[in-house]
C-alpha cells in the first residue's frame, strides 16, 4: 500500500484532502501542528494526527496542503529525511515555479491543482450546484505536471490527483511553466481582475439608480448567456449592437499591452509577490 504524508491535513485544503483519500488504497498519515485542525479531523472524519517524524517514516508520497508562503520553509525542514525516489506533492505551481522547492535530484516533484467546477455543468444534485470550490460534491477537471523525477511516476501523482480532488472529470497534463501561466496568469491576474471590475461596475450601475438586484439578476444572466456564446458553449452570434458595443469596450476599458501579463518575467513577479 502507498504511504502518503499529509501536511497541513487539518487546514482548509488538507482537510478536503483527507476526506477524499479516507477510504482509499493509501494509507495516509495526518500530519495538522494547530489544535483546531487536530480537533477538526478528529470529531468530523474520527482520523487522528501523528506526529512529522512518525508521519515521514517510510512515506512514499508527501502532500503539501500548507500555504505558498510556507511551502519553502515546510520542504526545507523535512527534505533531508526523504528517501531517494520519494515524491512530493505541491497543490499548486507558484512556490515550485518559484525555486522553493529544496534542490535534490532524487527525489519527484508533482504539481496538481483542480480547474473548480465549470459554470457550464450538468449538475443537478443542489449539493453539487453549491459547491462551487469542487473537491466535495461536483465534478471538476483537474491539471497536474511531473516537474522532475522519471516518467513511470506521473501515473502515480495523477491517480493521487484523481483521488484528492475527486469527482473528476478531465485530467490535462501540462508543465508547471503552463500551469504558472494559468495561475496566477489567467485565473488571477486577468480573470479576477476583470471580475471585480465587472462587479464594480454593477455597483457603479446601483449607485446611479438601479435597484441592487436587478442589476445583479441582468449581469449574471447576461455573463450566462454572452458566456455561452463566447466559450463555444452554444452556436450563436451576437447582435450588431453587441458587437459595435465590444468594439468600443474593450479599447476604452483595456490596455494596449495588456497580454504582457503572460510574458514569463511578469508571471515570475506575481509569483514572487505571492510567494
Amino acid at each position: 500500500m502507498t504511504s502518503i504524508a499529509l501536511f497541513g491535513a487539518g487546514g482548509k485544503m488538507g482537510y478536503r484532502l483527507a476526506k477524499n483519500l479516507k477510504g482509499s488504497r493509501f494509507d495516509v498519515r495526518h500530519i495538522e501542528v494547530s489544535d483546531a485542525g487536530q480537533a477538526r479531523l478528529k470529531n468530523d472524519l474520527e482520523i487522528s494526527c501523528v506526529p512529522a517524524n512518525a508521519g515521514l517514516d517510510g512515506a512514499d508520497v508527501v502532500i503539501l496542503a500548507v500555504p505558498d508562503t510556507a511551502i519553502g520553509k515546510v520542504a526545507a525542514s523535512i527534505v533531508d529525511t526523504l528517501a531517494a525516489g520519494t515524491m512530493v506533492v505541491a497543490l499548486d505551481a507558484a512556490a515550485p515555479f518559484a525555486g522553493h522547492l529544496p534542490v535534490r535530484a532524487d527525489l519527484t516533484y508533482f504539481v496538481t491543482h483542480p480547474c473548480h467546477p465549470p459554470i457550464f455543468n450538468d449538475e443537478t444534485d443542489m449539493a453539487a450546484k453549491r459547491d462551487h470550490f469542487g473537491g466535495l460534491f461536483a465534478k471538476q477537471h483537474i491539471v497536474s505536471a511531473l516537474m522532475q523525477g522519471p516518467e513511470e511516476a506521473y501515473g502515480l501523482g495523477e491517480e493521487i490527483a484523481m483521488v484528492i480532488w475527486s469527482p473528476v472529470m478531465r485530467s490535462h497534463r501540462v508543465t508547471v511553466e503552463q500551469m504558472a501561466m494559468l495561475e496566477p496568469g489567467l485565473s488571477e491576474t486577468v480573470c479576477a481582475s476583470l471580475l471585480v471590475v465587472m462587479k464594480q461596475a454593477m455597483d457603479e450601475c446601483v449607485k446611479r439608480g438601479v435597484p441592487e438586484e436587478a442589476a445583479r439578476d441582468f449581469l449574471l444572466g447576461h455573463m450566462n448567456v454572452l458566456g455561452a456564446v463566447i466559450f463555444g458553449e452554444v452556436q450563436g452570434v451576437f447582435s450588431d449592437a453587441c458587437n459595435k458595443a465590444i468594439e468600443f469596450g474593450i479599447p476604452a476599458l483595456m490596455r494596449d499591452d495588456w497580454k504582457k501579463v503572460f510574458e514569463p518575467q511578469e508571471i515570475a513577479e506575481s509569483i514572487r509577490r505571492i510567494t
